[in-house]
């Protein structure tokens, strides 16, 4: 005489332990957006430094606003580090207009991506003054 076996499993039915798998996925879905979200940042740290006098001047700027330094006009569009490094890349995309040309309003001296590991990669060249990136808040 044969036993017919049974399926361990009921249609419509969920175990306890996909649940809670379920439940651990969203969680790390969760905790990885709000990872993301942590990155954007609302300060930056820069130098300045003046070639003619030799002075180095270290501001703090909010991210999207216009800053006022000597004849330059600084705005910090977007910064960023890096998140997989233990000595993090910090980048950002800056405009530089220097107020004392008399097309300041239509050029931008500096517009572009900055590195604070290699500043030399894309270059701020301006007889005055140099800029370097710090750190980003």
């Amino acid at each position: 005489m044969q036993t017919q076996l049974k399926k361990n499993t009921t249609p419509g039915k969920i175990k306890l332990q996909n649940i809670i798998f379920l439940i651990f996925l969203i969680f790390l879905l969760f905790v990885f957006n709000l990872k993301s979200f942590a990155n954007d940042t609302n300060l930056i740290e820069i130098k300045i430094l003046d070639k003619i006098s030799s002075k180095t001047s270290q501001l703090s700027l909010n991210i999207g606003e216009e800053t006022n330094f000597e004849n330059l006009i600084i705005k910090i569009l977007k910064c960023k580090n890096s998140e997989f490094d233990d000595n993090p890349e910090v980048t950002a995309y800056m405009q530089v207009q220097d107020v004392t040309l008399n097309n300041n309003d239509k050029v931008f001296v500096f517009n572009g991506w900055t590195f604070s590991s290699s500043p030399s990669i894309t270059l701020f060249d301006h007889p005055v003054y140099d800029i370097w990136l710090i750190k980003c808040y």
